[in-house]
């Protein structure tokens, strides 16, 4: 195992959600500004003083954080773009704390957002990969819901698993968004029957495993730890990360991802184990996803995954609670911010600043990501351990 530099001396701080919109005229500038906006009036910092951005965005088009910096009248040291879709958030943090280790900035504001239109939807599944789409299309099955359809059906047939453990996910993480005025579908009660009865998408896909596309930025701000205590800032620090690419690419279909290969790094550098996690934030744009981060991050075997849903609680009071603001699943997903929620979620919940409900005494958390699907998988992976501090 590779020996990889710890995080001492960084701090995670200001999670910030821009409230969601299932349809938004505004562009995606918009969102990210009024994220930047938040995270300054919340830090009590001067725009001058982020001399950091790393950002991500679908529906900017060609612009990248280099456009943003004219935008906003900025002037960083550092910038980063992150066009990894749901791993993006995992990726920014990480990369951000080994820019204020090194000195290449003081403060880095990160931040996804994304408008949502139908117009804007058509032209990102249009044109989300160039590979992808000439590997399905061929075949009538262009965009996400093909390719996690066969994701999906090959798990449930290699391993046993059924619509009903994946209701299960989905149930819960409903009921884990009640209370969180962010989540669009919160007040929308779902139960196992109706996840069930729900009409299919494309098989075994039905209306309850797709996420609904969504308008809304994530953000957070990352610092050294003198810093956000002078600024009386509760934060959390960073125990241990990890990030992949096109892990396990000979497999036919994915069936693991990158955290496989790097969380005994992970663990190792943080010090602990999955069974003193408090809480954990998974990327979940299907259920299927969740599933295969809960065994790749070690809260259960390959291929495990159906016996822990079908005996543990994945809900806030639960006994191993997951997307505890709901996730993408019953929030929505904005775009690239959705690979932001799982951070700014995590920070939220060991620092006392949850939108909905909070895990009882959360100290650890952990959050994962998976972006940018390509023919049968996704190729970035990343995971993050947090614990609370400066509370």
């Amino acid at each position: 195992m590779t020996s990889v530099q710890d995080f001492a001396g960084v701090a995670v701080a200001v999670p910030v959600t821009v409230p969601y919109s299932r349809f938004s005229d505004r562009a995606a500038p918009w969102w990210i500004g009024s994220a930047l906006r938040e995270l300054l009036k919340r830090s009590g910092l001067r725009k001058e003083e982020i001399d950091g951005l790393a950002a991500t965005s679908f529906t900017m088009g060609n612009d990248t954080t280099v456009a943003l910096t004219e935008h906003f009248d900025m002037s960083p040291r550092w910038i980063e773009w992150l066009p990894t879709g749901g791993a993006s958030g995992v990726m920014a943090l990480r990369r951000a704390a080994r820019a204020i280790q090194s000195g290449d900035a003081n403060v880095v504001a990160c931040i996804a957002g994304d408008t949502a239109n139908p117009e804007s939807f058509s032209k990102l599944v249009a044109n989300f990969s160039r590979f992808s789409d000439e590997a399905a299309r061929p075949y009538g099955a262009p965009g996400p819901n093909g390719i996690f359809a066969l994701i999906t059906a090959n798990y449930m047939q290699r391993f046993g698993a059924t619509r009903a453990d994946f209701g299960a996910i989905a149930v819960a993480q409903r009921a884990n968004a009640q209370g969180n005025a962010n989540a669009l579908l919160g007040s929308k009660p779902l139960d196992l029957d109706g996840y069930l009865a729900a009409p299919p998408i494309a098989e075994p896909l039905h209306l309850f495993d797709c996420v609904m596309p969504c308008a809304g930025a994530e953000a957070f701000l990352v610092m050294s730890q003198e810093k956000a205590a002078s600024l009386g800032l509760p934060h959390a620090i960073i125990k241990g990360a990890i990030e992949r690419h096109n892990a396990f690419f000979s497999d036919p279909v994915a069936t693991r991802g990158g955290w496989l290969q790097d969380r005994d790094q992970l663990y190792a550098q943080a010090g602990l184990g999955p069974n003193e996690v408090d809480c954990v934030q998974v990327y979940d744009d299907y259920p299927v996803i969740v599933a295969m981060q809960l065994e790749d991050l070690g809260f259960c075997d390959k291929g495990e995954a159906p016996q822990l849903l079908r005996s543990r609680s994945l809900r806030v009071d639960g006994d191993l609670p997951v997307n505890t603001c709901g996730g993408q699943l019953s929030c929505g997903q904005a775009g690239a911010a959705g690979g932001f929620l799982p951070v700014v979620e995590a920070l939220r919940q060991i620092t006392g600043q949850t939108l909905g409900h909070r895990v009882a005494d959360a100290h650890i958390a952990l959050a994962s990501g998976y972006g940018m699907v390509v023919h049968d998988r996704c190729l970035a992976t990343g995971a993050v351990i947090l614990e609370g501090a400066g509370r």
